[in-house]
């Protein structure tokens, strides 16, 4: 087993300051697995941007729109802290804030390869008592991974504090 931990300075606003990084060259999966994160972190502030990121890290399978609705689903209401519960020491006693540098670990595991050109990555949320998992598929035309499947890192997680009525 992996385990990779990337740090980024800056949560991009749009796919321009996204491309301005360099795992954003999509040639390591697990490089790429932070990088949806990141795009969801946009949700909140700009629905289109997240968009724009995340079908340019699907690829050539761009959302959807039963993908957009899902999101709006998960991410409306309250919810958008769920993409920042990746980033190493946000949980719900922090209400889920961390400072720059944001760091989220990436991890694969003895099952992560079991079908040729996927991988399934596994990331840490802090309000999760189990990683979540992303999966990537590899281009071997261009050597370049995107995003597959990513619905089960946006999945339901304990609240920030200051939103517990009971806490």
């Amino acid at each position: 087993m992996a385990s990779k931990t990337f740090t980024f300075n800056f949560i991009p606003e749009n796919l321009t300051q996204l491309q301005t990084l360099p795992e954003s060259n999509l040639c390591d999966p697990f490089a790429v697995a932070p990088l949806c994160i990141l795009a969801l972190c946009r949700y909140k502030d700009s629905k289109e941007d997240c968009f724009e990121m995340l079908n340019f890290l699907k690829g050539p399978k761009p959302l959807s729109n039963f993908d957009e609705q899902f999101l709006r689903d998960r991410l409306a209401f309250g919810q958008d802290f769920v993409p920042k519960s990746f980033f190493n020491g946000a949980n719900p006693q922090n209400n889920y804030t961390v400072n720059p540098p944001f760091s989220i670990t990436v991890s694969d595991n003895p099952y992560s390869y079991q079908n040729e050109g996927y991988v399934t990555l596994w990331m840490k949320s802090g309000g999760a008592d189990s990683p979540r998992q992303i999966t990537l598929r590899h281009k071997p035309s261009t050597n370049q991974w995107f995003v597959w499947q990513h619905e089960m890192l946006i999945g339901s997680i304990r609240i920030p504090v200051a939103q517990d009525e009971w806490a």
